[in-house]
């Protein structure tokens, strides 16, 4: 028995996710059965779409257009805010039920996972993976796609042949058969720009990649030509990662108005750092480097990091460093998003004072736990600075957090 590899997606996840939550809170309407997306706020310059349901598909709504666009090809579509706290717990709850499978989980996106087994046959995985997929639409209301080979490339290219709901294989020897068939766009890594290049050559399908001139696409499109071409061979030799370390927590925020006085910038900052801390908290971790970033209402961007004396988790620490940083960074252009992040981590169950913090710094750790535990119990807006009392900005602000889910990338 050698490695089997498993790729789990959920079926438009944001959509899906929204649609469970909402039966669970007792909302009738089903959005998956109706022409919907999920979509930004178009005010607040959130307006594109980030899914769409199937019958919004039979209009030719893509993924990525303007909230305008997509009405003018469908006027009476549903369009439901996103709610990235709802993907957060529904992709975590996902991910811990998986592990009742297996130890080995990676991460990929925050709706797509890898998983390892290294005991099972082909047979056994198939029928497991039908097991998997079943289970997850009894257990958590929504459907996902699950592709099974040897490797994370055959995996992910078998888990995206045809959807929703379905379980299928890329083995090495179906590639011929299920892979080379694919028009060379359907290749992992293969974008919008990369296909009129192969197209000139006369590479339509991944087979015609796959036995093309080597040297020719390795001469033209170097490194990401050598890629590809190992790609349409079912060629990956990436090692599987059940746990990336994380590097870096942060969030950001696209404004509702371009913010042109000080003031307002270190409330935003504050909710920003709010939400950030707490994070950085719930992680078990301490950060040393601190960074603010701008970007102007021309879609300037600007950013400056610090090194701190010490290791903290403290929010008031890291909000007077960010706004110290912030006073030194900004040219007074009108700003149109902020954002804040922490780097250099590191875990830690049992913290030490250092000869840095002054004692104000230290009671305003045990005062974070504290808060933390309340806003744990009783709600995220529970307890509440009173800065943000009867004001129009949100206390925690920060949306999709980018060091628990990366985006997909070439790193497999």
């Amino acid at each position: 028995m050698g490695q089997i590899i498993m790729h789990v997606d959920v079926n438009s996840a944001f959509l899906s996710w929204t649609a469970a939550y909402e039966k669970q809170i007792g909302i009738e309407r089903d959005i998956r059965n109706v022409p919907s997306v999920i979509g930004g706020n178009e005010e607040n310059r959130h307006g594109i779409v980030l899914a769409k349901s199937v019958p919004a598909k039979k209009y030719k709504i893509q993924t990525g257009e303007s909230l305008f666009e997509a009405r003018n090809k469908c006027p009476n579509l549903l369009i439901v805010p996103p709610d990235y706290r709802v993907y957060v717990k529904a992709s975590k709850a996902l991910r811990e039920f998986f592990k009742s499978y297996t130890p080995e989980v990676q991460i990929f996106s925050i709706d797509e996972c890898f998983l390892r087994f290294t005991d099972i046959s082909r047979e056994e995985a198939v029928s497991l993976s039908y097991e998997i997929k079943d289970s997850v639409r009894e257990k958590f209301g929504y459907t996902v796609n699950v592709g099974v080979s040897t490797n994370k490339l055959l995996a992910k290219q078998a888990g995206d042949l045809e959807k929703p709901d379905k379980c299928h294989t890329i083995f090495v020897d179906e590639i011929k058969e299920k892979l080379w068939v694919l028009p060379v766009e359907d290749l992992f890594m293969v974008g919008r720009r990369t296909k009129p290049k192969l197209n000139k050559w006369g590479i339509y399908t991944i087979g015609d990649l796959a036995n093309a001139d080597y040297q020719l696409i390795s001469s033209v499109l170097k490194s990401h030509g050598r890629m590809i071409y190992n790609y349409a061979w079912g060629r990956d030799n990436s090692i599987f990662k059940a746990k990336d370390p994380i590097k870096s927590v942060g969030n950001s925020s696209t404004l509702k108005f371009n913010v042109t006085d000080k003031q307002t910038a270190h409330v935003i900052l504050l909710s920003l750092t709010e939400m950030t801390a707490w994070r950085l908290r719930e992680a078990n971790m301490n950060c040393r480097v601190v960074s603010v970033s701008i970007k102007d209402s021309s879609f300037g961007y600007a950013a400056k990091q610090r090194k701190l004396m010490y290791f903290t988790d403290c929010t008031r620490d890291i909000y007077m460093n960010i706004c110290d940083l912030f006073d030194g960074l900004w040219d007074k252009r009108p700003i149109r998003q902020l954002g804040v992040s922490v780097s250099d981590l590191e875990y830690s169950n049992i913290k030490q004072i250092n000869i840095f913090q002054d004692e104000l710094s230290v009671k305003n750790e045990i005062l974070d736990k504290a808060v933390d535990k309340i806003r744990a119990k009783y709600g995220d807006e529970s307890v509440i600075r009173g800065v943000f009392a009867n004001s129009d900005f949100k206390p925690l602000l920060g949306g999709y957090p980018d060091d628990d889910y990366p985006g997909m990338g070439s790193i497999l």
